[in-house]
């Protein structure tokens, strides 16, 4: 396998990148809802991307380029693939970034605004058998399980919007209908992982000596 090859397949394990919204969680139309620390991580990766990754791999793909038969070089190959992948990316983060409608938690509110689940709300709530559980509501580039991070759009989040404590809540999930109580709603500041350089990018392997490869 080329050396490049076996890069991209440390790298795609290892990245950081904000991922694209799954299939229950669209990407939704017009606005972008999203937090400060949401935007400045799209925008970190998107200037990663833009002057470090790829002028890194194009140098890679003309290093391979020099080494003969593109048709039968794999690097070359593999490096044409992924400027792809990462003019994609990029594409996707502009047009993520253009669409944002950055909402601040910590942002003061009055009335309903503060008392209600809105986005950016971190909510306690509790299922029927009293188990509690406290979530953040945030924008489909934040999805972040493992910190209770959920989308606005999930069902989860949209059963819980409006919400206010006290407040009993039905959330239809496939296969299953859950009723929930919502405890509390607050608004405070809301930590996304930031963007991280991936340890497999090309950028982060600079100064690794290349050699010729054999078809």
């Amino acid at each position: 396998m080329a050396l490049l090859d076996l890069r991209w397949k440390d790298y795609e394990m290892r990245k950081g990148f904000t991922r694209k919204p799954k299939a229950d969680e669209p990407a939704t139309p017009g606005k972008n809802y999203i937090t400060p620390s949401g935007l400045q991580r799209l925008q970190d990766e998107h200037r990663f991307l833009l002057s470090r990754e790829r002028p890194a791999v194009t140098e890679v793909v003309a290093w391979a380029a020099s080494n003969g038969d593109r048709s039968e070089n794999a690097d070359y190959q593999y490096g044409k693939r992924r400027l792809r992948q990462i003019d994609g990316r990029i594409r996707f983060l502009r047009k993520r970034m253009e669409a944002a409608e950055v909402v601040d938690p910590e942002t003061p509110r009055t009335g309903q605004a503060a008392t209600r689940a809105f986005f950016g709300a971190t909510v306690r709530y509790a299922n029927a058998a009293g188990v509690e559980r406290v979530v953040s509501i945030v924008g489909t580039d934040e999805v972040d399980l493992e910190r209770n991070h959920i989308s606005w759009v999930s069902p989860l989040g949209r059963a819980l919007l409006k919400s206010a404590p006290g407040d009993s809540v039905v959330l239809q999930a496939p296969g299953s209908t859950e009723y929930l109580t919502v405890l509390q709603v607050c608004y405070e500041r809301i930590s996304v992982e930031p963007f991280h350089e991936p340890l497999g990018s090309e950028a982060s392997s600079k100064g690794v000596p290349r050699r010729r490869q054999s078809t």
